[in-house]
């Protein structure tokens, strides 16, 4: 790979959880266009859960999955388009929905125990003429012998990539190497990675998982994404840049279309509140903190103590219903 690194931006997926996933097709698809004219490798659209994922569970997205890939695919031009797929919520029709609409790249996730159930959506997306990438999310919980197990099943499955996904912004750089390297070890394909930034560690482990051998980062614009966000994308094409690697961003393009198409569509700043940097804290997914924070509000009780003991219980993504249970019996403590 040398010094090359693929860049694939996750705004218009992980960034729907910052935006409660109420983005519209059409604010999709300037962001799109910009991504595009910056010469980003690859874009994600889909539900912040993946294909499907608008629900009661999950959270209601203001448009449908087939009106955000219709909406961005029109104006891509030198950008591939990519979706995710978490099996259990999307479906293989899902897939083949997206296969309509062009897209290129199918990122197939499960939980990093769990990559048994993405052999037939894996398959599927290689049938369909997609690049399929398997991703093993919640990382952290794991060693990395089991990491490696799991990720030499989708390569079995046909995957051309796998990536390690840092779900719940908890790893640290030497963590984040240690698995990197062993899967670079053991696995035929590239290797990618993806950060959370809950302790301000997604620029960091993003440069550690180059340094043993991931040869694509994903990152948002100005850093959107579940719970404290993701590496900010603007961030690692100018540090890669610094560092001598090749992304083929154009670095003022990518920082024009965060700052100016993107920012005034946000609704809050992407921080590191308390409640964020509990979730690297407790290890507990990104996801949860919009959940912790109304079921906080409803029962009284402190989101921080929802997020410890989630992390305690060590509850993992399609989870959720955890949360209002866990608000519930701390509420009836304080009483």
């Amino acid at each position: 790979m040398g010094n090359k690194i693929r860049i694939l931006d996750t705004t218009l997926r992980d960034g729907m959880h910052a935006m409660s996933h109420q983005f519209k097709p059409i604010e999709m698809a300037s962001i799109a266009a910009g991504l595009d004219e910056a010469n980003v490798d690859t874009i994600e659209v889909s539900h912040g859960e993946g294909l499907a994922g608008s629900s009661f569970q999950y959270g209601f997205a203001a448009a449908s999955d087939e009106e955000y890939l219709q909406a961005v695919s029109q104006i891509l031009n030198r950008t591939k388009l990519a979706i995710l797929l978490l099996p259990g919520i999307g479906t293989k029709k899902d897939l083949e929905i997206a296969a309509k609409y062009g897209t290129k790249v199918a990122r197939i996730a499960t939980h990093v125990t769990e990559a048994d159930i993405s052999q037939q959506h894996i398959q599927l997306a290689k049938e369909l003429g997609m690049e399929a990438m398997g991703l093993l999310m919640m990382a952290h919980m794991v060693g990395v012998e089991k990491v490696v197990e799991q990720a030499k099943l989708m390569e079995s499955y046909g995957a051309d990539m796998v990536y390690l996904m840092d779900s719940a912004g908890t790893m640290l750089p030497l963590d984040v190497q240690r698995k990197v390297s062993a899967l670079k070890e053991d696995l035929k394909i590239p290797i990618g990675f993806h950060a959370h930034n809950n302790l301000s560690m997604a620029v960091a482990n993003s440069l550690a998982a180059i340094e043993v051998g991931a040869s694509s980062l994903d990152g948002t614009l100005r850093g959107l994404g579940a719970g404290s966000g993701n590496a900010m994308v603007e961030v690692i094409v100018a540090v890669l840049d610094k560092l001598g690697y090749e992304t083929g961003v154009d670095l003022y393009k990518i920082m024009d279309v965060g700052e100016k198409v993107l920012g005034p569509m946000i609704r809050r700043p992407q921080l590191i509140t308390n409640e964020s940097m509990m979730l690297g804290y407790a290890g507990v997914y990104s996801s949860f903190l919009l959940h912790a924070y109304r079921a906080a509000e409803r029962f009284k009780v402190d989101p921080r103590d929802i997020i410890a003991e989630l992390g305690k219980m060590k509850v993992v993504g399609g989870q959720e219903d955890m949360i209002v249970d866990v608000a519930y019996e701390l509420s009836r403590k304080i009483k």
